[in-house]
């Protein structure tokens, strides 16, 4: 189908009026695409489903994979489309030899999305068109200040767009379908317990405020034992780890053909990527191993591995090797 559509999955009713005067403005036809029985299945249950079980999941890493390019594209194959346009500051090239679309960083490095984009396959990164990925947030201000597009669409967010107030216990604790786990004990690295906590859901690692301890220095949260619902918590000198196991890795392109290769690894969206040595241990496991330790390393988020610019794949933080 020749022509340029606006897709715009059903969500926040003041996104969508926006859009919509957008669509108007441009004379571009806009679709809106109901993904909301996939969305609640994929994406928020198993959202809710990681903090009921002690894990800090990454909505947005598997909303890209699984809704935003998978039932786009479904949608698009239905209608002769070949290419989709998204907003994300990350670039794609063909590799040396032709075979596979690399996954690059975007040019603006403080505005670089290709974390969220590491498990994007080869069908999704070949028709994968990124036109904000060599300029930067400011140049893309000011064109769309200039342009006489509507103020709200020069505006941007940070938050989850499925959690009310930017407060997931929120959602956790209306979810009537899933059982809440129950209260519990807070202890430190000795097995002294300094107090209750009032689930594991309401915790992830690094957590400082909230706590509702007193102690003579600062407390976090250093490991979340689901099976005897209990926080442990330590001073901040403890939560520093040199190496970390992940599982389901995905690769960006064919599946290496090292044991040990020399990398730069992210375990968070706003982490600056350090270096390191990513072992194989099977197909799609994963040990990395870095040059100085980490900060918080956090089970069920993704660890996402660079060679420069480019995405080698990533894989889910299991535990601390």
């Amino acid at each position: 189908m020749v022509g340029i559509h606006l897709i715009l999955p059903i969500g926040k009713q003041e996104r969508e009026k926006t859009v919509s005067l957008l669509s108007n403005e441009l004379d571009i036809p806009l679709f809106f695409l109901d993904v909301g029985d996939p969305f609640q299945e994929k994406v928020i249950d198993y959202f809710i489903n990681s903090y009921l079980n002690g894990i800090t999941p990454n909505p947005c890493v598997v909303c890209n994979q699984l809704i935003k390019f998978e039932k786009v594209i479904e949608w698009m194959d239905e209608r002769g489309i070949e290419f989709l346009a998204t907003g994300h500051y990350a670039r794609v090239r063909k590799s040396p030899s032709g075979s596979y679309t690399e996954l690059l960083k975007g040019k603006d490095g403080r505005k670089d999305q290709s974390y969220f984009l590491h498990r994007l396959s080869q069908a999704h990164l070949s028709r994968a068109v990124f036109p904000l990925g060599n300029i930067t947030k400011e140049e893309v201000s000011l064109r769309t200040k200039g342009s006489g597009l509507p103020e709200a669409f020069h505006s941007e967010s940070q938050e989850i767009c499925f959690i009310p107030d930017n407060d997931y216990r929120v959602l956790l604790q209306g979810n009537t379908g899933k059982k809440i786990p129950p209260s519990g004990t807070i202890v430190d690295l000795q097995g002294n317990v300094l107090g209750s906590h009032r689930g594991i859901h309401a915790y992830t690692i690094g957590q400082r405020h909230g706590l509702g301890i007193a102690a003579k220095d600062p407390l976090y949260v250093y490991r979340i034992r689901p099976e005897r619902h209990e926080i442990v918590v330590a001073p901040r000198e403890h939560l520093f780890s040199q190496s970390l196991i992940a599982e389901d890795f995905y690769w960006i392109g064919p599946k290496p053909d090292f044991q040990t290769i020399k990398v730069q690894a992210q375990i968070r969206y706003r982490h600056t990527p350090a270096e390191g040595m990513l072992t194989l241990l099977s197909a799609n496991r994963v040990r990395c191993d870095f040059d100085e330790p980490q900060w918080a390393i956090t089970p069920g988020q993704a660890l996402v591995c660079y060679e420069g610019e480019r995405v080698l794949g990533g894989g889910w933080i299991n535990n601390q090797a």
